[in-house]
């Protein structure tokens, strides 16, 4: 296998698990509260990837400002967007995060760069961020629609919004993070940081949930989201992030909203109204524009 190709190659993984996991949160949603949920499926992880480090090889002397970055990467890409997320997972169907996130998130990122002149802004690029933040428009006014949802929805959506700026930033402060520590070091340091404080922020909620109706299925999605698209995500896109950098790391996420709203679709049921695929189309078409032509 060519070097050049691997580091895509995980990514397009990360994808495929990303693009999953958000139908399968989103049964979990149904049944338990948004913070609950968070934390099962980070805290989760973040004992997988305890195991996998403890494990590993890796070298254990890291600097504390090393530890630092991570876990304050965590704080911003697990505990903040987490809490966004999962609200917004909430209010609004599955479907219309897998598109608004994976496809703002690196719009966002591409918009950062571009503003601190870190890379060029063509005008393909420009143009691009124009069409994606009119796809976006068009996008939310389809959701706060009576034939959309209305306003749940529609505030569903703009969390999912939030999310996705926290993701973008996350992803900005990936490579700095990882100038010091290895990916699986600096991932479960992040994940672990921001599953503590998702853990003491969703006490008081867990507390109310019934633990003993919870259903079979919704444990077996839990495991799931926990282990592929937290645990292992995560690891592969920060070794995706180390290899390849941000920008190039954000134009995979394009996969996500292929799999995920076919596994919303299938799955869920869930769908979009006629407004809101028009504007899911010009969102994805200035995003290929705005993040794939430097």
């Amino acid at each position: 296998m060519a070097v050049g190709t691997r580091p895509y190659l995980l990514l397009a993984t990360t994808m495929l698990l990303w693009g999953s996991g958000f139908s399968s949160s989103k049964v979990i949603v149904d049944h338990l509260p948004h913070s609950v949920v968070a934390v099962l499926r980070f805290g989760g992880g973040a004992l997988a990837l305890l195991v996998a480090l403890r494990l590993s090889r890796e070298p254990a002397v890291v600097r504390r400002r090393d530890l630092l970055r991570a876990a304050g990467a965590g704080v911003l890409g697990v505990f903040v967007y987490n809490l966004l997320f999962f609200w917004g997972l909430s209010l609004a169907p599955a479907i219309d995060g897998s598109t608004i996130v994976p496809v703002m998130s690196p719009v966002l990122t591409t918009a950062f760069l571009l503003l601190t002149r870190r890379e060029n802004a063509s005008g393909a690029r420009v143009a691009g961020l124009a069409c994606g933040a009119a796809g976006a428009v068009i996008f939310f006014v389809g959701a706060g629609g009576a034939a959309g949802g209305g306003r749940l929805r529609l505030a569903g959506d703009l969390l999912f919004l939030l999310s996705a700026a926290c993701w973008a930033g996350f992803t900005l402060l990936g490579r700095r993070v990882l100038t010091g520590i290895e990916p699986l070091r600096a991932t479960t340091y992040a994940t672990v940081s921001g599953a503590a404080l998702l853990a003491v922020y969703s006490a008081p909620a867990a507390t109310e949930v019934v633990w003993g109706d919870v259903p079979a299925h919704v444990w077996l999605n839990i495991v799931f989201v926990a282990l592929g698209p937290t645990a292992v995500a995560n690891l592969l896109y920060y070794r995706g992030i180390k290899a390849v950098g941000p920008s190039s790391a954000s134009i995979m996420m394009f996969l996500v909203p292929v799999v995920g709203t076919t596994c919303s679709a299938l799955f869920l049921g869930e769908s979009f109204n006629p407004v809101q695929a028009a504007g899911a189309v010009v969102l994805l078409v200035g995003a290929v524009l705005a993040v794939g032509y430097r």
